[in-house]
């Protein structure tokens, strides 16, 4: 990825509220929780880190030390159950710290175009795409894309779902998914979109070039524009036993797929 590009911070950092939540402290903070999302957030040289709470034994668990001057504040688990969402698995860290520097399209587009690109079309569950950010990380995808509107924020949630995949692939938020995909389209991509009414299967419309998987969110699918921004649909061999797939497990399959047919 292009280094020389200028990129904007999401928001000004704002000082922490406390509470429950989805994970976004204040506008361009982020809370972060479990062990492998925030072990992932501190080991980022790109996260801005402003203080983590945590308890004796997570804090020895996790892989390297902290630097002496790290701001830590020791908390027993009820302490800790306060600062996250309801019933939310921190297993003992929460990390707080700026939420990720904007990502550009371009910056992607100029990378390597042998690795997938994943869209995803008003997916609004963090835990799915979250999921689907763990499966592209693990099959190599070069980056995901969502709308900056009609998807939910970096935060606790999702990065608890990706297990460390956030701090690993660019996200990339575009006020316009369908000129994002003409722009996909522009740069050499063949862009197929994930639809169970398709007559083609996946396997049948993968290309030998670069691919941009388009999945829609789970119930209504792809919006009829961004279907309509596809070079192709297709759909996942699966049986009349079930009607779908989760939106997360069907990326998953489909990027499997995509890394297959590479390694074939």
């Amino acid at each position: 990825m292009s280094k020389n590009r200028k990129k904007a911070l999401r928001g000004r950092a704002g000082r922490m509220q406390g509470g429950r939540g989805s994970g976004r402290a204040s506008t361009g903070q982020v809370r972060l929780w479990g062990h492998h999302a925030v072990e992932a957030a501190l080991k980022n040289p790109d996260r801005n880190h402003h203080k983590l709470w945590a308890t004796r034994e997570a804090i020895a668990g996790l892989d390297g030390e902290l630097p002496p001057d790290f701001p830590v504040e020791y908390a027993d688990n009820p302490d800790l159950d306060r600062l996250v969402t309801r019933d939310a698995p921190h297993q003992g860290l929460v990390l707080e710290c700026a939420a990720l520097e904007d990502v550009f399209l371009a910056d992607v587009l100029d990378g390597d175009r042998q690795r997938p690109l994943v869209v995803l079309d008003q997916v609004t569950d963090p835990h799915n795409v979250g999921a689907i950010m763990r499966s592209a990380a693990a099959f190599g995808a070069s980056a995901i894309v969502t709308q900056d509107r009609h998807a939910p924020p970096e935060g606790g949630v999702l990065a608890k779902a990706a297990s460390g995949a956030l701090e690993a692939l660019p996200w990339v938020r575009v006020v316009n998914l369908a000129r994002a995909l003409e722009e996909m389209a522009d740069a050499g991509y063949w862009r197929i979109g994930l639809a169970g009414e398709a007559e083609s299967s996946l396997t049948e419309a993968l290309p030998a070039g670069p691919v941009a998987l388009v999945l829609g969110a789970e119930g209504p699918g792809m919006r009829h524009n961004i279907a309509g921004h596809c070079d192709a649909l297709a759909r996942l061999p699966i049986t009349s036993t079930v009607e779908s797939l989760n939106v997360s497990n069907a990326a998953a399959v489909a990027l499997y797929a995509v890394a297959a047919r590479e390694v074939d």
